[in-house]
């Protein structure tokens, strides 16, 4: 009897502590869950040690919880009192989900209209509409909607998954230095033109039969004077081609372009190279004449100019995908890479003692690749050191229009 009476106590007790363990456990697990304070976690027995563990995680979690949330509201108040424009949109529908200051002082947005709606302050844009539908493109220039007196230029960078990130920049400071260079070029280069055309014409009027004490630098003063007279031509060539906003667009007939451009190379050369030209386009082209002469024939006389004697010069008119390309190859030295980018830049030279006894003005990409601007096209540059060149004209099939009889 006393031994059955032993047996249920201690099996009494058996279930009492199973059945605490089990309440601390769920305590413990309240904790986990956040229903409980971690300082409602037992101390002391079995599970104090991982009570403590748990308290000591906790805690960790919480200061870490606390520095991200201080980190990322510092993050929006600086974004918010930045001086660019930022605005988070929808890759769908350009819906705004938020937007700074500077979006709303210079895009003229507002977060009563604006947030949740697809993005409006572009609509009178049309590019704009173009532009947000196909993320990628380059950078899109465009008066402010909120002042037309600014220009802005925005990009568009992914941020997430379903959101991009449109990132603006007030540039109307810029452009007005750009305008105030562009001027100061055109009035200076105007100005130097009656001077140089009379140096020249009195340099003309000079003999060496006359004047035998001038015989060994007349040739170089000429010289000279006709280069700096090619500098002012082509300074104000890129003044009107940058002020220059349209074109006035016609049918550019190839074949007579083509075989102007052999006779010039033939003219230049001297009959010291190989001139060639292809065409297997057989389209013309839409644009301003004057101006893509221009163009071609600067790339035409560079590849004469840094072409060895009896080297061959190519003029090769051809398809180029969907749309077209006028290339002009040489057998020249050839253009070291690193060299490749800055070429079109003004007065940017490979080698400057060479350009120059070649009479090149160092304008004459930078000429090429206005005009290609003003069409829609671009210039690539291909080269080899030592094996040659290829310059190429490269348009779209916007351009492309088929050739008459006449």
């Amino acid at each position: 009897m006393v031994i059955g009476q032993s047996g249920a106590g201690l099996a009494l007790a058996l279930a009492g502590i199973v059945a605490w363990q089990f309440w601390q456990a769920y305590r413990i697990g309240q904790v986990v869950r956040g229903e409980q304070s971690p300082s409602s976690l037992p101390r002391q027995g079995a599970f104090g040690g991982l009570a403590r563990d748990i308290l000591l995680h906790t805690r960790q979690q919480q200061q870490r919880a606390a520095r991200s949330h201080a980190a990322l509201a510092g993050f929006r108040r600086t974004a918010m009192e930045f001086p660019d424009p930022l605005v988070l949109i929808d890759k769908t529908d350009s819906r705004v989900r938020w937007f700074n200051r500077a979006a709303g002082r210079l895009l003229g947005l507002s977060r009563q209209n604006d947030i949740g709606s697809p993005l409006q302050a572009l609509n009178a844009h049309a590019q704009a509409t173009v532009w947000l539908a196909e993320p990628g493109q380059d950078a899109l220039e465009l008066q402010s909607p909120a002042d037309p007196a600014l220009r802005l230029t925005l990009r568009l960078i992914p941020f997430s998954a379903e959101q991009n990130l449109l990132v603006g920049e007030d540039i109307t400071r810029i452009t007005r230095l750009e305008q105030v260079r562009r001027d100061f070029v055109a009035n200076v280069s105007h100005e130097l033109r009656t001077p140089l055309t009379v140096i020249h014409g009195y340099l003309d009027m000079l003999s060496p039969e006359d004047y035998p004490e001038l015989a060994p630098i007349l040739p170089e003063m000429r010289s000279q004077s006709q280069r700096m007279t090619r500098i002012v031509e082509d300074l104000l060539t890129i003044s009107r081609l940058e002020a220059q906003q349209t074109l006035d667009e016609e049918r550019v007939a190839m074949v007579p372009m083509l075989d102007s451009l052999q006779r010039e190379a033939c003219a230049l050369s001297r009959n010291q190279h190989r001139i060639v030209h292809e065409d297997s386009l057989g389209l013309d082209l839409l644009g301003s004449p004057p101006d893509l002469h221009s163009a071609f024939s600067n790339l035409v006389s560079n590849a004469v100019r840094y072409t060895p004697a009896g080297g061959t010069i190519t003029i090769r008119l051809e398809r180029h995908g969907d749309g077209a390309r006028l290339a002009v190859s040489d057998t020249g030295h050839g253009i070291p890479a690193a060299h490749l980018p800055r070429l079109a830049e003004r007065f940017y030279r490979v080698s400057a003692s060479r350009s120059r006894e070649r009479g090149g003005t160092g304008l004459g990409l930078s000429i090429v690749k206005h005009v290609l601007h003003l069409h829609g096209a671009r210039l690539t540059i291909e080269s080899d050191v030592g094996r040659g060149s290829t310059f190429s004209c490269q348009f779209d099939a916007c351009r492309l229009i088929p050739r008459t009889d006449d």
